[in-house]
């Protein structure tokens, strides 16, 4: 059984033959990396045991904040863009709890912890099934972008603001670089969706400021379907 859900949003495209739109980033620079983007299809999507948040509301979430940052100073996150093509569009795999909140894969390092290694404990943890003999091979790639929790409040900011000396949380956001097929299984309690590019852009009040930016943090790279 798949827990993948397949966002399939319709966008208008008056585009003609003659009239091919040339991504910008070419026209003013030398070097566009590239990322490889496999069909969704290559992927097996499956289910494995729940796990449970740790906190029942934001309130109290916060608030374990507050008491780790007493012991262990600022808390460091780290999360995995993950992107796959459907219908010759990049799509961006999700984490959905219940129906209206929405993340991206990885968490909360371990004080000391190296960022990549940490990120590939978290995608294992997330997205990997539980079988003795597979063991997945995340490819961590580029930083794509760093945000500041400056209070302990819910509101992340993609810079330290100017009043801020002890911000308590820098999140920071890596391209994963798929392989052209792989194993996803995913927490029962959880739903993984592939959410289309454009339907992120600009949306804040759905997907949160931090998954509404991708779309513009990923617009520097080349996508080469395959």
């Amino acid at each position: 059984m798949s827990q993948l859900i397949k966002m399939d949003t319709t966008s208008d495209n008056n585009e003609t033959d003659n009239e091919k739109i040339i991504p910008s980033i070419a026209l003013f620079t030398g070097h566009v990396p590239t990322v490889n983007l496999y069909h969704i299809d290559k992927y097996t999507f499956g289910i494995k045991e729940p796990q449970l948040e740790k906190d029942a509301s934001v309130t109290a979430r916060l608030e374990r904040m507050q008491e780790k940052y007493k012991q262990e100073g600022l808390r460091r996150a780290v999360e995995g863009v993950l992107l796959v093509h459907q219908h010759d569009h990049p799509h961006v795999l999700l984490l959905q709890i219940g129906n209206t909140f929405f993340k991206l894969p990885g968490g909360r390092l371990k004080p000391g912890e190296d960022e990549v290694e940490g990120l590939k404990r978290k995608l294992t943890n997330k997205l990997a099934p539980t079988l003795a003999n597979y063991r997945p091979k995340w490819e961590i790639g580029e930083l794509l972008a760093t945000w500041w929790r400056p209070n302990f409040e819910t509101l992340l900011y993609p810079y330290v603001p100017a009043h801020i000396t002890r911000p308590k949380e820098c999140k920071k956001l890596f391209m994963v670089h798929l392989p052209e097929s792989c194993i996803f299984s995913v927490p029962r309690n959880l739903k993984l969706l592939a959410v289309p590019l454009f339907e992120l852009y600009d949306n804040a009040q759905r997907y949160g400021p931090i998954i509404s930016s991708i779309p513009q943090i990923v617009a520097r790279f080349n996508f080469n379907r395959l």
